[in-house]
């Protein structure tokens, strides 16, 4: 039996390479083929493309990748005629996804989308193409699944399976001892994932950090990276503003950092949902241009960019979306942070909330019931067996 995973984000990839060890598990004789990342091929999954390689957001940067799409997606119109993977797993990703899902639905083949866009966010209209191309929705905000049924969706809420990585992650203790022995206040930056967004927020956070610094010139400023070639753009950019601020770049540390630091400046993205289950209070920012702005609100119908708001329906954490110059919006930013540090009080009341949140949505076991989910559908047997043995 063979399974097609379509994975354009680099949070996609971990979660599928979750996904794929937890149905081995279950099936061992299970092939995994398909569009993905290098957390995917690590965990046994065949990548014809490594399209996390492509993860972009705005019509202007897709514009240049157009026909590269289009090639992978006749490559995909191929394999489903020619090898009949026996289902299509989709994470996210919806502008390239919706056409894989239109392909393997005409080739037979059902279709599952696990963590589906935020449709009830912005532009629900697009709720028809889940419709006609999807089989199955594995959701994991609780409130997904009443949104999608509503509208005639099978749809099954699996949980996050973010909740299931932190709960699972071996922390390097030997690291977080060394920084936390350190007489210095810890603040975590996290310049997103995608390298357009490293580009376009690392010079927002070194700006908010010269600012916190001033006031608190005992403070530290730790940065996860998510790859290696984000760390060494960032060091360029401190070497080319002969920066002196004590910023200290990592990479494969950000579950480590964000347990550590008291607070953080983040960019918008899945990781805030790592923040709200190490309750570490956090600023988070997203900065794009007038162009996108005026676009995007035109199709968003929420009030909130980062995930723990949206599940709370109130500014847990705060926020800013930022267009355009930058200076106003990194005053705001540096006040936050350099208000928390300046008042215990105010960042443990800020982290009780987010505490009291957590323990009302966090649930481990996501992937464990996506899986269960899916072989209940290709494989009754297995998924049956396995669930009497649990």
């Amino acid at each position: 039996m063979e399974i097609f995973f379509s994975v354009g984000e680099p949070s996609g990839d971990q979660h599928a390479a979750h996904l794929i060890r937890e149905l081995k598990q279950r099936r061992p004789d299970l092939e995994f083929t398909g569009y993905g990342g290098p957390l995917m091929e690590q965990a046994g999954c065949r990548n014809l493309f490594q399209l996390t390689d492509l993860a972009i957001m705005g019509f202007l940067r897709v514009v240049p990748l157009l026909w590269k799409f289009f090639s992978l997606y006749r490559k995909a119109n191929r394999y489903f005629r020619e090898q009949s993977p026996h289902a299509v797993v989709l994470v996210d990703y919806p502008g390239f996804n919706w056409w894989i899902a239109r392909k393997a639905k005409a080739a037979g083949i059902p279709v599952y989308y696990y963590l589906p866009p935020q449709l009830w966010a912005w532009a629900s209209w697009r709720v028809r193409r889940i419709r006609k191309f999807v089989d199955h929705v594995l959701c994991g905000l609780p409130f997904e699944k009443d949104w999608y049924a509503k509208r005639g969706i099978e749809v099954e809420f699996v949980g996050h399976p973010f909740f299931d990585e932190v709960a699972e992650k071996e922390l390097n203790r030997s690291f977080i001892d060394d920084w936390a022995s350190q007489s210095h206040r810890q603040v975590a930056l996290l310049p997103g994932s995608r390298n357009q967004e490293v580009k376009r927020h690392w010079p927002m956070l070194i700006d908010a950090a010269e600012q916190i610094h001033a006031q608190h010139p005992d403070a530290r400023f730790l940065v996860p990276c998510y790859k290696d070639s984000h760390r060494r753009w960032c060091e360029s950019q401190l070497i080319n503003r002969n920066c002196t601020l004590p910023i200290h770049l990592f990479v494969d540390k950000t579950s480590e950092v964000i347990e550590l630091a008291e607070c953080c400046m983040m960019v918008s993205g899945s990781v805030s949902l790592e923040m709200l289950a190490r309750t570490t209070p956090a600023y988070v920012i997203y900065h794009c241009s007038w162009e996108f702005y005026v676009i995007a609100n035109r199709l968003i119908d929420c009030r909130y960019i980062s995930l723990p708001n949206l599940i709370a329906n109130y500014p847990v954490m705060p926020e800013c979306e930022s267009v355009g110059r930058t200076d106003s919006y990194i005053g705001k930013m540096a006040d936050v942070v350099n208000r928390w540090l300046s008042d215990p009080q105010e960042l443990d009341r800020v982290k009780s909330e987010m505490q009291r949140l957590r323990d009302e949505v966090m649930q481990t076991g996501a992937t464990a019931r996506t899986a269960d989910a899916i072989l209940r559908r290709l494989d009754p047997d297995t998924s049956a067996g396995h669930l009497e043995a649990a």
